[in-house]
């Protein structure tokens, strides 16, 4: 929704302003140059990535358009959900969750939250990382590079679509270049076949190619880029929960303290109060 306000606003005032100056509007209707610099556009990009990159960069692209999963209430779910799965462990040992662990979406702990249960790679994580708590004997220290490892796979394969984005918003200007030199090229080869005032028509019309690309660039793709990267951070966050929360436990904290290790870590904007939590968690065990 913000995106297609911040593009209205955008499109309003270079538009408003041109008009206002008395600017006729009809002159910046020029397909063609559109056409030149969209379609270099779109070819380097599919030169320039892997049909798997561009899948990911159709699917991020389409979640600009949504409201982010990560929320407050999410958080707090997955928290809790963390909470009573330690719970379970420190009262009836590891082994307790195995059948919790192997089948979440049968687990009657895990069905309380669908909300994280619909997120199918943060229940992975934690699922595949209490998995090797109750199979393995890894210390908390190998666990922790392991967890960093993957984490660092994570952000770097979540980053690849914003990357490319933002590589497409900073050659656009120069494919703007490339359609207002191509359009001078046609100008310089009408002079002395068409009139004066043909010849200017056709020069402002070359002048928008490079008034394209640049606002193309700073106006719309590039901000584009900008949000994926921070969706992408926020992304991250719900792994970094998990991860401390579960390296506090493994360290020897109570499920209450181990929890709170992982709240610490949220962005204030999406962290609850230590009372807030306490309350969700109190009302959750009660169903």
């Amino acid at each position: 929704m913000f995106v297609i306000i911040g593009y209205v606003l955008v499109v309003g005032s270079v538009l408003g302003g041109f008009a206002m100056a008395g600017g006729h509007l009809h002159v910046l209707f020029q397909p063609v140059e559109l056409i030149i610099i969209a379609g270099a556009a779109t070819g380097s990009l599919v030169v320039g990535n892997t049909p798997k990159v561009l899948k990911a960069i159709g699917k991020a692209l389409g979640s600009c358009f949504k409201n982010t999963a990560v929320t407050k209430a999410f958080y707090m779910s997955l928290m809790a959900l963390m909470f009573e799965v330690l719970t379970k462990v420190r009262k009836e040992g590891l082994m307790s969750i195995e059948s919790d662990v192997e089948e979440p979406e049968q687990s009657t702990i895990f069905q309380k939250y669908p909300e994280v249960l619909a997120d199918h790679h943060i229940v992975e994580f934690l699922t595949d990382y209490l998995r090797l708590m109750v199979s393995g004997n890894l210390n908390p220290m190998e666990i922790e590079n392991l967890m960093d490892g993957e984490l660092e796979t994570h952000h770097q394969e979540a980053h690849v679509p914003a990357a490319s984005v933002q590589t497409i918003a900073d050659g656009l200007p120069a494919f703007g270049i490339v359609a207002a030199v191509m359009g001078v090229v046609h100008v310089m080869g009408s002079v002395g076949q068409v009139s004066n005032a043909e010849l200017g028509n056709m020069i402002a019309a070359a002048l928008v190619g490079t008034f394209l690309g640049i606002l193309l660039s700073y106006g719309f793709i590039g901000p584009l880029a900008s949000l994926l990267n921070h969706k992408t951070n926020e992304s991250s966050k719900p792994f970094e929960c998990v991860k401390t929360t579960l390296l506090a436990s493994l360290n020897g904290y109570s499920p209450a303290l181990a929890v709170e290790f992982g709240r610490k870590v949220l962005y204030s904007t999406e962290r609850p109060s230590f009372i807030e939590l306490e309350e969700h968690v109190k009302s959750t065990k009660g169903k």
